[in-house]
């Protein structure tokens, strides 16, 4: 009861230092620094509420997480004046097939039991910098090339930026803007014969024609292997064996979108309704043995962790990381 207290009077006294002149000045330093601008004072006003609303209770979260009630920290981002539904109606795009069949051909031996205690992709050069998909439903094809561009990595030695763009635009089972899945890519770049780095097809993040061209072509695959779901430690194994793995998770949560630093654990993240791709590139766990995932998001480097997030893994499988997971064979 003692520290139930101590908690509403410490979360009470944080928000109350967010008086208006305090907020005013803050609110015209964020919108400076992202350079946000709106049509007339009506839509600044629902804006600003927006952003306030987040701000309370991200400063609420972060009172909580300083006694210990939660593995995480989350701070105000890009994404302030956008409620939670908006974020995952224009930010995510992750589509999966309607009567999807999974084949379970993980060409890897499950039942490796003395995996490192730390993989981390990034360290290896195998992972390019963090990109910004904007207001595209494109995170599939981010996902999709980063796992492309890590395979390329371990083959040739070579760290290239692909382009989502030429997925976008050419993968005609997928939606490009309106959505797509991490398979269908991965098929196309094997029939199409390759793919075009980032220099040649520039991301513009809006539905364009078809301009694939095989001079600008910079990677190839075979196809791909999808990993057992829900499977956890059979998602280890594939980043220890292959490399990057694109993985599905639940990106509607304000926790989410707002996450800064820590391992992020939140239990209504769910694990069934998966929207949103991003890019698994290591794992590891804390000094105080709190187990993780190392996931690239496609939301720009002032997004989360300079736009990564530590996932918690091993924990329920949190979010459906290990629901979708699949990867490029080159």
């Amino acid at each position: 009861m003692l520290q139930c207290v101590c908690v509403l009077l410490l979360a009470a006294s944080a928000l109350a230092h967010l008086d208006e002149a305090f907020l005013d000045a803050q609110w015209e330093q964020w919108r400076t620094t992202h350079r946000k601008e709106y049509n007339g004072l009506d839509e600044e006003g629902i804006r600003r509420a927006v952003w306030e609303k987040n701000m309370r209770m991200i400063e609420a979260h972060n009172q909580e997480a300083a006694l210990g009630m939660h593995s995480y920290e989350m701070a105000m981002n890009h994404l302030g004046d956008m409620t939670s539904e908006e974020v995952s109606e224009k930010m995510t795009g992750l589509l999966v097939p309607l009567n999807h069949k999974r084949s379970f051909t993980m060409a890897l031996d499950d039942d490796v039991n003395r995996l490192p205690k730390y993989i981390d992709y990034r360290k290896k050069g195998m992972v390019t910098s963090v990109k910004n998909q904007g207001s595209c439903g494109s995170c599939w094809a981010f996902s999709s090339a980063g796992a492309l561009e890590g395979q390329l990595a371990k083959k040739t030695g070579q760290l290239v930026d692909l382009s989502p763009q030429n997925l976008v635009d050419c993968v005609t089972e997928n939606d490009g803007c309106g959505g797509g899945y991490m398979t269908k890519a991965f098929q196309y770049v094997a029939d199409n014969g390759g793919i075009d780095s980032e220099e040649a097809y520039p991301y513009i993040g809006e539905d364009q024609p078809c301009r694939y061209n095989a001079t600008g072509m910079a990677a190839q695959c075979k196809g791909y292997k999808e990993i057992p779901e829900g499977n956890e430690h059979a998602l280890a194994v594939a980043l220890f064996k292959a490399g990057p793995v694109s993985v599905g998770i639940d990106a509607t949560l304000s926790s989410f979108q707002f996450y800064s630093k820590g391992v992020y654990y939140d239990p209504s993240c769910n694990k069934e309704d998966i929207n949103h791709a991003v890019l698994a590139v290591g794992y590891g766990v804390t000094g105080k043995g709190k187990k993780y995932w190392i996931v690239k998001n496609s939301w720009g480097e002032s997004w989360g962790k300079g736009g990564y997030i530590l996932m918690a893994r091993n924990r329920g499988n949190l979010c459906g990381i290990a629901n979708l997971a699949s990867y490029p064979i080159m």
